[in-house]
């Protein structure tokens, strides 16, 4: 979507707070793909794993990281994973679900389809 549509539309990742940590709740299928993190505990830390996390997804998109208080978390309960689409007047104009079963690219291809493409 984001090589699609980024010459029209302004897409960002934001890294929030790792999702399965190796020092919380870890997952046998994060160890048998090699993403094993404990929870960062300084912004720097967050970086580093949001930089990792960025170069084994190959994300071409912007990439920023929720500050350590996890407001952006906290703002869109964007944990584990959601897409939001935020209209040109700054209003949410989609609202995923929270991941893994509401996080559905789909949704968003739909949407950009109808409002973006029909648009032009």
């Amino acid at each position: 979507m984001y090589k699609a549509y980024k010459d029209r539309v302004a897409f960002l990742f934001v890294y929030i707070r790792e999702a399965h940590p190796t020092d919380e709740w870890q997952m046998q299928s994060n160890e048998k793909e090699g993403v094993v993190f404990a929870q960062p505990k300084s912004i720097d830390e967050r970086k580093t794993v949001a930089t990792s996390c960025s170069k084994s997804l190959k994300l071409s998109m912007p990439v920023v990281v929720d500050d350590m208080d996890n407001r952006a978390d906290n703002a869109y309960a964007g944990w584990p994973e959601r897409f939001f689409i935020v209209d040109k007047d700054g209003k949410i104009a989609y609202a995923g679900q929270q991941g893994p079963w509401g996080f559905k690219p789909a949704e968003v291809r739909d949407w950009l389809v109808k409002n973006v493409d029909k648009g032009e």
